[in-house]
């Protein structure tokens, strides 16, 4: 929907507060974040063959909705028992600021500082960890951030994560809880998501947008006359490198 259609609905809101919650990869980010730490994974030696195959399994039924999540997210976070945070945490830090924020969708930025102007409380709704959550949130000033966190107990990892995981339903379970304690009417508030797996989350606002969606959502959005949008990123080589964080 574009800006001014939203200022036209928000016009006529008068129930609550209004929050426009964002998805992250393929939505907020034109690329999947994913991907590209798989990439970097194998480029830096610390995943080998099977280990990316099977990242790149379950990065494919991710993508059309068919991943047994929690099962993965188990499995996952299980291999870091025992490991220190901060190396990791400074490791994906660095990572986003050199590969990663560059993709910022320029329309995503639009609508978020719109949304900003209208007085709704934004969010990051995600399926990601606290690692990549927090560096998007702070790039583009969002208080409020849903994702899937990792347990840590004095500095190190658990091999636990906070259940349910933020994906499918469980991003539903979040959100409400999210709109329980601020005061929020999920009936009038907006969701931005390219996945079908958010198909819950997105039924469950009154403001479903679909952004960049995957071949199922896709469908599923011109059967039910919901607009579809494209967000890009601007040109790479155009954009001005973020500089990291204490440097």
């Amino acid at each position: 929907m574009p800006a001014d259609a939203v200022a036209e609905y928000r016009a006529g809101v008068t129930a609550g507060r209004v929050a426009a919650f964002f998805d992250i990869d393929h939505t907020v980010l034109e690329i999947n974040s994913g991907s590209q730490w798989i990439a970097y994974m194998w480029r830096t030696g610390q995943m080998g063959v099977f280990q990316v195959a099977r990242a790149l399994a379950w990065l494919a039924q991710y993508r059309f909705g068919l991943l047994d999540y929690e099962a993965m997210a188990t499995r996952v976070v299980a291999g870091y028992a025992g490991r220190a945070v901060a190396p990791l945490a400074a490791e994906l830090e660095q990572w986003f600021h050199d590969d990663i924020a560059w993709a910022i969708c320029t329309e995503a930025r639009a609508r978020i500082e719109h949304h900003r102007q209208a007085g709704d409380v934004l969010v990051l709704l995600t399926s990601a960890t606290q690692f990549l959550t927090q560096p998007v949130a702070d790039a583009l000033t969002i208080e409020h951030m849903l994702c899937t966190r990792i347990e840590i107990d004095d500095g190190h990892f658990t091999g636990l994560y906070q259940r349910p995981a933020c994906y499918g339903v469980g991003k539903v379970h979040h959100a409400q809880a999210f709109a329980a304690e601020h005061g929020i009417d999920l009936q009038a508030s907006f969701f931005y998501s390219d996945s079908y797996s958010d198909l819950p989350m997105l039924e469950r606002v009154g403001q479903p947008r679909v952004v960049n969606p995957d071949p199922r959502l896709r469908k599923l959005a011109r059967s039910r006359g919901w607009s579809i949008e494209t967000w890009t990123a601007p040109p790479r080589d155009k954009t001005i490198k973020v500089q990291h964080v204490g440097s």
